[in-house]
C-alpha cells in the first residue's frame, strides 16, 4: 500500500496560498467577540461533490501540458476530498470507540442480571419444594392453633410459616424483575451491537474512501516530472512566504501573550513531536494526524477535547486571532478539516499531511478559518520562556500539497 495511503490527510488538504492570490484580513473590531477574523483566502476551490477526482475527470489533459497552478489546484482539491474524508473516519472511530464501551457495559450489567436470575430462579425453587413438603405432612395452622398444649409456640410457628410465605411471594416477585431486567438488557446489548457494526462499516467505507482520494493525489504526483515537481516546491514556498508577510502586516496578531498553565504544557509536548510521521487516525506516540496531535497535546495538559478538528472548532471557546496565546489551536479551511497549534510570534506546529511530518509553519501557511482554546478560564503565566527547537523544525512542505520527490511504497 503507497505511503500516501497510509497516512492521514486531514492537515494534507491544507490548500496552498498563492502569491497573487492572499487577501490582507481585517482585524476584528470587538476584540471581545469570541469569533475570528478571516485568515488569507486562497483562490476558490471547488468542493469534492462538484470536482471529480484524478480517477474521475472527463479527460484531463496531460500533467506536462498543465500549468504549475492548475496541478496545484488539482493537487490542492484531492487532498481537501480526502482531508474530509478522514475527519468523517476520526468522528467514527470516536463513535465507535464510545459504542464499545457501550456494549461492553451492557454486556456487564447483562451477566449480572442473569446471575441474579440464576440465583432468583435457584431460591425460588427452593421455597417452592419447601412449601411442597409442608403441604403434605403439615395440618392448617387454625387447626394446629387449637390441637397445641403450649397456643403461643403455635402461634410462634403460624408467624414463622407466615414469614416463609411473605419470603416465597418476595421470591416470586424478584424473579419476575430479574427475568424482566435480563430481557431488557439483552435486547438493548442486541441493539447496541447492531450499531457497533453499523458504524464499523461506515468506519471501513470511510477508510476506503481516504485510500482512493490518497491513490489519486499519488497517480498525480507519479505522473509529474522532476522539473514539475521542483516549480511546484517553489510556488508553494514562494506562496506561503507572501501570504505570512501579508497576514503579519496585516496587524490581526498583536504580540506575544504568555499562555496559561496548561497551556504552556501542551505546547512543549507539541514541540517534542517533532519530526514525527504524519499517519491518518494516528493519535500517538509514534505517529499522528492534526487532530491527533492537538487532542494528544492538551490530554497531556489534563485538558479532553473533542478528538477531530471540527469538533475542536464546534464545542471549544472561539477567540480572535488578535487574543492568539501560545496553546490555542489554530482552525483551517471553511469545513475545519485542518488544526494547528499556536507557538506564538506566528507560527504553529502541525502535523501538515500524509508523507510529511509534524513540524513547525507559518500561522497562513493555510488558510485560517479562525481560533480556539481549550481553557478559556487559564490564567496566564507571569513569565514564560518559549521553547528552544531543535534543528530542522521548520524543514519539509507546509500546506503539504505534494511530495519533493515520487512516494515510495509500504505495505500497512
Amino acid at each position: 500500500m503507497p505511503r500516501l495511503v497510509c497516512s492521514v490527510a486531514v492537515a494534507a488538504q491544507a490548500a496552498l496560498v498563492p502569491v497573487a492570490a492572499v487577501a490582507v484580513p481585517a482585524v476584528p473590531t470587538a476584540p471581545a467577540t469570541p469569533t475570528a477574523p478571516t485568515a488569507p483566502a486562497t483562490p476558490a476551490v471547488p468542493t469534492a461533490s462538484a470536482v471529480p477526482t484524478a480517477s474521475a475527470a472527463p479527460g484531463p489533459p496531460p500533467s506536462g501540458q498543465r500549468s504549475v497552478a492548475a496541478l496545484l489546484t488539482e493537487l490542492k482539491t484531492l487532498y481537501r476530498q480526502a482531508g474530509r474524508a478522514t475527519e468523517t473516519y476520526n468522528a467514527l472511530e470516536e463513535r465507535l470507540r464510545k459504542q464499545r464501551a457501550e456494549v461492553d457495559r451492557l454486556d456487564t450489567a447483562l451477566a449480572r442480571a442473569r446471575r441474579a436470575l440464576e440465583r432468583s430462579r435457584a431460591e425460588a425453587g427452593r421455597l417452592a419444594r419447601q412449601q411442597y413438603q409442608n403441604s403434605t405432612t403439615d395440618l392448617s395452622s387454625y387447626l394446629r392453633l387449637l390441637m397445641a398444649r403450649n397456643p403461643q409456640q403455635a402461634l410462634d410457628e403460624g408467624h414463622v410459616i407466615g414469614q416463609l410465605a411473605r419470603e416465597r411471594a418476595e421470591a416470586v416477585d424478584r424473579l419476575t424483575a430479574d427475568e424482566k431486567r435480563a430481557a431488557a438488557l439483552a435486547r438493548d446489548a442486541r441493539r447496541a451491537y447492531a450499531t457497533q457494526l453499523a458504524l464499523a462499516r461506515r468506519q471501513q467505507q470511510a477508510r476506503d474512501d481516504i485510500r482512493r482520494r490518497l491513490h489519486d493525489v499519488e497517480r498525480l504526483l507519479a505522473s509529474l516530472s522532476a522539473e514539475q515537481l521542483a516549480a511546484l516546491a517553489a510556488f508553494e514556498k514562494s506562496g506561503i512566504a507572501t501570504a505570512q508577510r501579508t497576514f503579519l502586516a496585516s496587524g490581526v496578531l498583536s504580540g506575544l501573550r504568555p499562555p496559561s498553565r496548561r497551556g504552556e504544557q501542551a505546547v512543549r509536548y507539541a514541540v517534542r513531536q517533532l519530526g514525527k510521521p504524519y499517519q491518518w487516525g494516528a493519535e500517538g506516540p509514534q505517529a499522528y494526524d492534526c487532530s491527533g496531535l492537538t487532542s494528544q497535546a492538551w490530554s497531556r495538559a489534563g485538558v479532553s477535547i473533542p478528538r477531530t478538528s471540527q469538533e475542536q472548532w464546534a464545542r471549544l471557546r472561539r477567540v480572535p486571532l488578535s487574543e492568539l496565546r501560545p496553546g490555542d489551536l489554530v482552525v483551517y479551511f471553511p469545513e475545519a478539516t485542518h488544526v494547528a497549534l499556536y507557538l506564538g510570534d506566528g507560527m504553529v506546529v502541525h502535523a501538515p499531511r500524509p508523507g510529511a511530518r509534524v513540524k513547525v509553519s507559518p500561522i497562513a501557511a493555510n488558510p485560517v478559518l479562525g481560533a480556539v482554546r481549550p481553557d478559556p478560564g487559564g490564567a496566564p503565566l507571569p513569565r514564560y520562556v518559549p521553547p528552544r527547537l531543535p534543528p530542522g523544525a521548520l524543514d519539509g512542505p507546509d500546506a503539504g500539497l505534494y511530495a519533493a520527490e515520487a512516494p515510495e511504497t509500504s505495505a500497512r
